[in-house]
C-alpha cells in the first residue's frame, strides 16, 4: 500500500478497513458498472488489541460535517490508477444513520470495468478508506477512541486483502500515539499533584 505514497504524506494519513462491508452491485442503475457500499460505519468496532484488551474506535455522527470532501478518489488498495472521483461525479459520497456510503461508476475505461467485474464476481468484497484526523479523545472507561470530526477524506479503495501489515501497523501506530498522549497527560497531572502535596506539607511545617 505505501510504495506509491511518499512517506511524509503517508504518516499524515490513517487507513481503516471495514471488514463487514460488502461492495454491492446496483442492478437498478442507469450505469451498467455501478458499485455501492459503506466505506465507514459509525458503530464502534475493535481497532486494535494490546496486553490490556481491546481498543475500540468510533466515528461520531456528524464528524464529517466540516470535512474536506472536495476531491475524494477511488483506488484499488490505496494506490495506482484512479477509477472514480468526486470532482467529476463518477464517485458519490453520502452519509446516513449507518455511515459513509459510496457509489462509484466504473464505466470510464477498461481497467475500471475490470475492477467492476472482480467486484461483481465476488473476488473483491471489502472496502477501505484513508483520512486525516481532526479532534478525537480516548474514553478510558470503554477504551474507545472517539473521533469528533475528520479533517479530510483522501480516498476510498476496493481491497483484495481485508487486512495487511501496512494497515495493521498504521492502526497500531495511531493507537500508540493516543496512549502516549494519555500517559503524558497523566504524568503531568501526577507531577502537579506531587508539587501541590509538597507545597501543602511545607506550609504546614512552617
Amino acid at each position: 500500500m505505501s510504495k506509491n505514497i511518499p512517506k511524509d504524506k503517508l504518516n499524515n494519513r490513517q487507513f481503516r478497513i471495514m471488514n463487514p462491508l460488502e461492495v454491492r452491485v446496483n442492478e437498478n442503475s442507469n450505469s451498467d458498472f455501478l458499485v455501492r457500499g459503506y466505506a465507514m460505519k459509525y458503530k464502534p468496532y475493535v481497532l486494535y488489541e494490546d496486553q490490556d484488551g481491546e481498543i475500540l474506535e468510533e466515528f461520531r455522527k456528524g464528524c464529517f460535517k466540516d470535512s474536506d470532501l472536495s476531491d475524494v478518489i477511488m483506488l484499488y488498495d490505496h494506490q495506482g490508477r484512479v477509477f472514480a472521483r468526486t470532482s467529476n461525479n463518477t464517485l458519490k459520497i453520502s452519509f446516513d444513520d449507518v455511515g459513509m456510503f459510496i457509489e462509484a461508476d466504473l464505466s470510464s475505461n477498461d481497467q475500471a470495468r475490470s475492477l467492476y467485474e472482480d467486484i461483481k464476481s465476488g473476488l473483491i468484497t471489502k472496502m477501505s478508506w484513508s483520512f486525516k484526523t481532526g479532534d478525537y479523545y480516548f474514553d478510558k472507561k470503554t477504551r474507545t477512541i472517539v473521533h469528533e470530526n475528520i479533517s479530510k477524506v483522501y480516498d476510498v479503495s476496493a481491497v483484495g486483502i481485508p487486512a495487511n501489515n501496512d494497515t495493521e501497523i498504521n492502526a497500531r501506530n495511531f493507537v500508540d500515539g493516543v496512549i502516549d498522549e494519555i500517559e503524558t497527560e497523566r504524568s503531568k497531572e501526577q507531577e502537579k499533584r506531587r508539587k501541590l502535596e509538597l507545597k501543602i506539607k511545607l506550609e504546614k511545617e512552617f
